[in-house]
């Protein structure tokens, strides 16, 4: 099990979604870009992903931060390519890190 901390960015034209619809786009990339991230366990399974505060609908943020635990090993920087060819326009990942 490795734990990989995200730097990402909210950008203009993303501006106007809730936390939640930021979740679930991240949610799509993460299985589009088939990455081996982790599931909880029970009758209804979901992402291991621990997120930062809310961002207000409206605002922009260059600095947000999600922590995602992945079931095996992956390099950072592969973790930024391929989500980065499957996050909506406006979404990116700046950063990736080990935790």
């Amino acid at each position: 099990m490795q734990r990989i901390k995200v730097q990402y960015k909210k950008g203009a034209e993303v501006k106007f979604i809730s936390h939640r619809d930021l979740m679930r786009a991240f949610q799509r990339a993460i299985r589009r870009a088939d990455l081996p991230v982790a599931y909880s366990q029970g009758f209804n399974p979901h992402m291991k992903i621990s997120w930062g505060n809310a961002i207000k609908v409206g605002a922009t943020s260059d600095n947000e931060f999600a922590e995602l635990q992945i079931d095996g090993w992956l390099k950072p920087l592969e973790l930024i390519d391929r989500l980065n060819r499957h996050l909506p326009k406006g979404l990116e990942i700046i950063d990736a890190f080990v935790v």
